[in-house]
């Protein structure tokens, strides 16, 4: 019986383990993943993959053939995060302020593994582009590469990427079809009013109560603007004011973020933010001005695509251990901009529970569970193999 790609990963595990607690121990954050970068290329040129450099800035793709079939690619995040690590293992991060806090050092080991796997197995008919891509984490990586002619200079007929998952056990898997992650955008508001002494408010236009009124107000976009199953959330999270106790100040400034499964919810959200900015400050006799930058689209997995996901890693490790019905969340991935341009799917791998893999991305104690990686690279390699079978 021919052994599955999880299996023939796990071989390599030691080697595979070592290489990604090297990457964890060397973060680079957003476009500055040159030694990632140079990591990837050596690697896959050392496996007789075509290799391309400086894709989207500090991309690369790797491109495999074997055959004239379809042509798909498999995608994997490279980039830290901007925060301080607490753990103190030997691999915990050697640059100060940045670590691997998303996991991302094992998403690139994972794609690595497939990588390698294809090359020497080849059990395919097509042409597979490996897309290691940079700056995940709100800088628009995504955007970067496909500006850059992604889907040009490498043609993919689909595309798939996946995430680790703490708290879900190693050696399940997680997707949905339809609308998996939000859309994310991040907002500021400026108000401004006539500053002046806090004994005279009447000589003032108060930006602070405008302000205080303006965070009220927008509770209301969501509940009063939307249909109960169009989902949505508006967080105000900061509120910039004064520096005195006894200055009304000039201006003010409010923060946040806005997060829909659809852009057209996404759009109304920022259409009535404006309004009521606009509207109470002007009641006020202030002026409010609204800043809205979409960090991601909606990450929407197309039917077919994420039951060939599915498929593939059922044939892995049982229908009883993948989850089809993944709920969707609020949080966003900019691989969503990838599944805009092209059909696909995103999968979530098991990371583990408890102390072995269940702490929480983004936190300073998280760390990739190395008993993920063959499960990661094990998928991948499968939807290669069931999207571009052989004949004979």
């Amino acid at each position: 019986m021919t052994e599955t790609p999880i299996e023939h990963i796990r071989t390599w595990l030691p080697d595979l383990t070592a290489l990604r607690r090297d990457i964890h121990a060397h973060p680079e954050t957003g476009f500055e993943e040159r030694r990632t970068s140079e990591l990837v290329a050596q690697r896959l040129a050392a496996w007789g993959i075509e290799v391309h450099r400086e894709v989207g800035r500090t991309g690369v793709v790797g491109v495999l053939r074997s055959g004239n079939g379809r042509r798909i690619g498999l995608r994997a995040d490279m980039d830290a995060l901007d925060m301080p690590e607490e753990n103190g293992f030997a691999h915990a991060s050697m640059i100060a302020g940045k670590m691997h806090g998303c996991g991302h050092d094992g998403h690139t080991t994972m794609l690595l593994a497939a990588a390698r796997y294809l090359a020497e197995t080849r059990r395919f008919d097509g042409t597979v582009h490996f897309i290691f891509q940079p700056a995940e984490e709100g800088q628009g990586g995504a955007q970067a590469m496909i500006a850059d002619g992604l889907f040009e200079r490498f043609p993919c007929d689909a595309v798939y990427g996946l995430h680790n998952r703490p708290g879900l056990p190693v050696g399940r898997y997680g997707l949905r079809a339809g609308a998996m992650m939000a859309g994310a955008a991040f907002f500021d508001i400026h108000i401004h009013g006539k500053g002046g002494h806090g004994a005279r408010p009447e000589s003032t236009v108060d930006p602070v109560v405008c302000g205080a009124q303006i965070v009220g107000a927008l509770q209301s976009v969501v509940a009063r603007n939307l249909r109960p199953q169009d989902t949505a959330v508006l967080s105000v999270t900061g509120f910039t004011a004064g520096t005195a106790y006894n200055v009304i100040p000039e201006r003010v400034s409010l923060r946040g973020t806005v997060r829909a499964f659809a852009v057209e919810t996404m759009r109304l959200v920022e259409e009535r933010m404006r309004a009521l900015s606009g509207s109470i400050a002007a009641g006020f006799g202030a002026t409010a001005e609204l800043e809205f930058r979409e960090i991601t689209v909606p990450l929407v997995n197309s039917e077919a695509e994420a039951r060939l996901v599915g498929d593939a890693a059922a044939a892995l490790v049982g229908e009883a251990h993948v989850e089809r019905g993944w709920p969707a969340v609020m949080g966003s991935e900019d691989f969503s901009y990838m599944l805009a341009e092209r059909p696909g799917a995103y999968v979530l791998v098991g990371n583990g529970t408890g102390e072995a893999g269940g702490c929480e991305v983004h936190n300073p104690r998280y760390d990739f569970n190395d008993a993920a990686i063959p499960y990661g690279g094990g998928v991948l390699a499968a939807v290669v193999e069931r999207e571009l079978p052989r004949v004979g």
